[in-house]
């Protein structure tokens, strides 16, 4: 028979576990059914990496059908970290930064960075985004180097109502004039291709990437003739220079709007 101490030992630690054992069911009930929804979010989160894709930004005419800013078709060029293997490292950051012109030292140190995605170039011409797809069959490299559509804008008719039409920032976005005012008529909807990945930012074996298109943004039609606006402003311009403005250019052509 224990003694009377020795039965009080035991029911201090009996009493001790029950205590920890209906801590930990309240701990657990409390992440179960209150923070579920959160922490189930924020797994998400943290298993899914997205990579945007950027709209064609909508066209902007004139009366007449004349385009006066268009955008292009260019592509942004990314990589994995994570899904390159320790022995091409070098091997990607060789060849990204000859194809791109770009420093080897940087490259590397970005192909080798512990992160899930890393911006090597944005908006480059197709045909240097196909000498890297090249590359990639030739070396057998499948994964881990992404090369993804985006668009870049141009005036096809330089400085022609630059003050009306405006100008868009790097990201495509409206910073001035029609742009600006505009800017969420012609922007379109981002897409995005998302995939899920491990802690590590691996891709997962067994998912495959889900690819949602970019909406495209609408163009518009101005009451401007370009025509009738290039004779304006060519008029404008040696009225300018004849009467010796102090900025002649910029004299007319803020006369001319």
């Amino acid at each position: 028979m224990p003694s009377i101490s020795a039965k009080k030992r035991i029911m201090k630690v009996f009493f001790v576990f029950i205590i920890i054992l209906t801590l930990l069911a309240i701990r657990t009930s409390w992440i179960q059914f209150v923070q579920g929804t959160e922490l189930q979010t924020l797994a998400y989160k943290q298993q899914t990496l997205d990579r945007a894709i950027n709209p064609s930004r909508g066209t902007i005419y004139d009366r007449n059908g004349v385009e006066l800013a268009v955008s292009a078709t260019v592509e942004t060029v990314t990589v994995n970290p994570m899904n390159i293997a320790s022995e091409n490292k070098e091997k990607v950051a060789k060849a990204l930064s000859q194809i791109f012109d770009l420093d080897y030292e940087t490259i590397l140190k970005r192909v080798k960075k512990k992160s899930s995605i890393e911006t090597i170039v944005k908006k480059v011409e197709k045909d240097k985004a196909d000498e890297l797809r090249i590359w990639m069959e030739e070396n057998n490299i499948t994964e881990g180097i992404n090369i993804d559509e985006d668009s870049k804008r141009y005036y096809p008719n330089n400085d022609l109502c630059s003050q009306v039409i405006g100008f868009t920032g790097s990201d495509n976005q409206g910073l001035n004039g029609i742009e600006a005012k505009y800017d969420e008529i012609l922007s379109g909807i981002k897409g995005k291709i998302t995939r899920i990945s491990d802690a590590k930012g691996a891709r997962l074996e067994g998912t495959v990437e889900e690819y949602i298109p970019a909406t495209d943004g609408e163009s518009l039609v101005l009451t401007i003739d370009a025509t009738i606006q290039s004779i304006v402003e060519k008029y404008l311009e040696e009225a300018c220079i004849d009467n010796v403005c102090t900025d002649g250019r910029k004299c007319c052509n803020n006369e001319s709007k």
